[in-house]
């Protein structure tokens, strides 16, 4: 591994553990070459690896100020249930179930999915709650013609778990819209919205490997706590 990478790496955990608060100064390159016994040359790569990743932010005359990292990474692509999500970085965080019942569909989400009005769904509704604050507000819509009913603890800790492993089915794809919405009277009764105006709404269609779809989800996400994160690649014009 080169060294200005390990030096990045090392810089990031100590800004992600708080030993470099937001607003404040990292050391300076003079400072940081002598603590690992390096080059300013190799010390300027590891920092712009950390502005790159939005950990500081470079400004004449100061040196680099760290950054409010304080977020959590939502790849924008990918399709990872919040458990998932959870354990992979180590979140720590509350689930709070507020509904689990079946219903009616929706004459709106009925013509968004193009499906009966008549049918019938399970409606689930999570608080996800960091840091004693509820800054996400999660609902599910399950079709209960393919999931016909949904466990407390399943609700409470993954449904993806659920489906795949207790009723072997394969989840494959979804198509998604990310929004930025007013929040509505239910984002404020429900989140801890600070005087927040607008939250980030992840729409989902969940589809299982045959195409068929059995879920519409709706993520509506605290603007201040969250980015979206995805690898993108320039293609060659034609």
């Amino acid at each position: 591994m080169n060294k200005f990478y390990e030096i990045y790496l090392d810089l990031e955990k100590a800004i992600l553990n708080q030993t470099y608060h937001a607003g404040t100064l990292l050391p300076s390159e003079n400072d940081l070459a002598k603590v690992y016994h390096v080059s300013r040359e190799t010390i300027r790569k590891a920092l712009v690896l950390l502005l790159e990743n939005g950990y500081i932010q470079k400004k004449q005359g100061k040196g680099s100020i760290v950054l409010n990292v304080n977020r959590f990474d939502f790849p924008v692509s990918g399709l990872t249930s919040f458990k998932e999500l959870h354990d992979s970085q180590n979140l720590k965080s509350e689930t709070i179930v507020t509904k689990n019942c079946i219903e009616k569909i929706s004459k709106k989400l009925a013509n968004h999915l193009k499906i009966s009005q008549e049918t019938e769904i399970i409606y689930v509704e999570r608080q996800r709650k960091f840091n004693q604050e509820v800054v996400i507000l999660d609902k599910d819509y399950l079709l209960t013609s393919i999931i016909p009913e949904l466990p407390a603890e399943a609700a409470q800790n993954s449904i993806y778990d659920y489906i795949e492993h207790t009723l072997g089915l394969t989840i494959s794809f979804a198509q998604k819209e990310i929004t930025v919405d007013p929040a509505t009277k239910k984002d404020h009764e429900l989140m801890d919205l600070n005087g927040d105006t607008h939250v980030v709404v992840v729409r989902s269609d969940v589809y299982l490997e045959d195409t068929t779809l059995f879920q519409h989800t709706e993520s509506r996400h605290r603007l201040d706590r969250f980015r979206f994160v995805e690898f993108a690649r320039r293609r060659s014009p034609m």
